[in-house]
């Protein structure tokens, strides 16, 4: 329910940011050894389901996730990320934000993930943060070095700001009868917005849902503790498209780029903002918001494209192509990989002899050491026999031509039963 799941049409991009993360010394340093048990849990559950984990940045207890169809992921490109730390002034990661940005179809897009300073008397501490942010976040793009530069920025989180003058009685009285409405003129981002220029460009869905916060854990009772923290809506998705530019700014412009952008200019439609009250293992409640994204496509060649030739057997040498586009910047160091399909589990009692380790669905793809990410796949094919332990192949192209050797790194019972030795290129497997 809360990655909707089934709704039609399938998700392209899951972006999920989450904030307060167990951040204990112990956690936090095995989480950076390794990869962090929330993505761990989303590709369990969106791996089988065709979608790829693109990158992740997290700073203690801010954590922001991108996942993609694998479909699209030759077209996401330029892809970086950075932090920002706001909590005892500037020193500690506990508040803050945390940013990837990349090229998707040739337009840049960046998500923002904030955790801004509580309490109800903070409002203008919070605006400071959040244009503290915006200014220091800078990426290594010579068009889109800072945040606001990107046509699109979504921007999310836990923005902290409270429903103010209403007393609890109020309140609670208003949401009990689902009568929200009454409570939007005094929501402190709707009223610094009236304010703030910068709050002005930025988005937001109707607030048709319950104030996320502050609830009792494992319930849906909101706080009833000594502090009886007011419910506000403290947790925010909001959007913004780059306004146009003005006369001065167009003069320094491309004149391509900016009529092609008058012409097919990017729209951003909500479908669904609301809230999942089901989840009680936080005392906020999780926010969900489905946009569509309509835009023209710039790019639509893969950088590379990889062709798997006849069938792969444990017998007989493999043999697959690949061609490059001559304006991509290829690295020695970059590599093909071979990744099985990850299918949806099911428990079947297999004897010794029926279990065949190393077949099954595989794509190759072509991993980009200048870009650090996967720039393209091959078609699903598959491996039929147990003995495969590495594919020789060759590549021409009129750049350059190299070897490429493409190890199938699989499970101690494979090492176990000597499909495969038991330390490759120094590592044990």
């Amino acid at each position: 329910s809360l990655l909707q799941l089934y709704s039609q049409p399938a998700t392209d991009l899951f972006v999920i940011g989450l904030q307060e993360v167990n951040a204990t010394p112990v956690r936090y340093i095995s989480d950076l050894i390794s990869e962090d048990s929330w993505s761990h849990l989303l590709m369990d559950t969106l791996a089988p389901m065709g979608y790829i984990k693109v990158t992740s940045v997290r700073m203690q207890g801010l954590l922001l996730i991108l996942l993609a169809k694998q479909v699209h992921l030759p077209f996401i490109r330029d892809i970086q990320s950075t932090y920002t730390r706001t909590g005892l002034f500037g020193y500690w990661g506990n508040k803050g934000g945390v940013s990837v940005r990349f090229s998707f179809y040739g337009h840049m897009l960046c998500f923002l993930n904030c955790h801004l300073a509580a309490h109800m008397n903070y409002v203008l501490q919070r605006m400071d943060e959040f244009e503290y942010i915006l200014d220091r976040q800078d990426f290594d793009m010579y068009n889109t070095p800072q945040v606001l530069d990107h046509k699109v920025v979504f921007c999310f989180g836990d923005l902290n700001f409270r429903i103010a003058d209403h007393g609890m009685h109020f309140l609670r009285s208003s949401i009990n009868n689902g009568r929200f409405n009454l409570l939007w003129n005094r929501d402190q981002l709707t009223m610094m917005k009236k304010k703030e220029p910068i709050l002005q460009e930025f988005e937001e869905g109707p607030l048709c849902f319950k104030p996320t916060y502050k609830f009792d854990r494992f319930s849906e009772t909101y706080d009833i503790s000594g502090k009886k923290r007011k419910p506000a809506w403290t947790d925010r998705i909001l959007w913004r498209i780059k306004p146009k530019a003005t006369e001065t700014e167009d003069e320094n412009r491309l004149t391509s780029s900016s009529a092609d952008d008058d012409e097919h200019p990017i729209k951003v439609t909500q479908e669904m903002y609301t809230c999942d009250v089901s989840y009680g293992v936080s005392d906020h409640k999780p926010v969900i918001a489905t946009l569509n994204l309509e835009m023209r496509k710039n790019v639509e060649t893969p950088l590379v494209t990889l062709t798997v030739e006849g069938h792969w057997s444990a017998d007989e040498d493999a043999t697959f192509t690949y061609t490059i586009l001559e304006n991509f910047e290829s690295s020695t160091w970059d590599w093909i990989g071979l990744y099985k399909v990850r299918g949806r589990q099911t428990k079947k009692e297999m004897s010794k002899n029926e279990l065949n380790l190393l077949a099954g669905d595989y794509v190759l793809g072509y991993y980009s050491t200048n870009m650090q990410t996967l720039v393209a796949f091959s078609p699903t094919f598959q491996v039929s026999l147990r003995k495969l332990t590495s594919v020789l192949a060759f590549g021409c192209t009129s750049l350059f031509s190299w070897l490429v050797w493409i190890q199938i790194l699989e499970s101690r019972q494979a090492v176990m039963e000597g499909l495969l030795p038991e330390n490759i290129n120094g590592y044990e497997k």
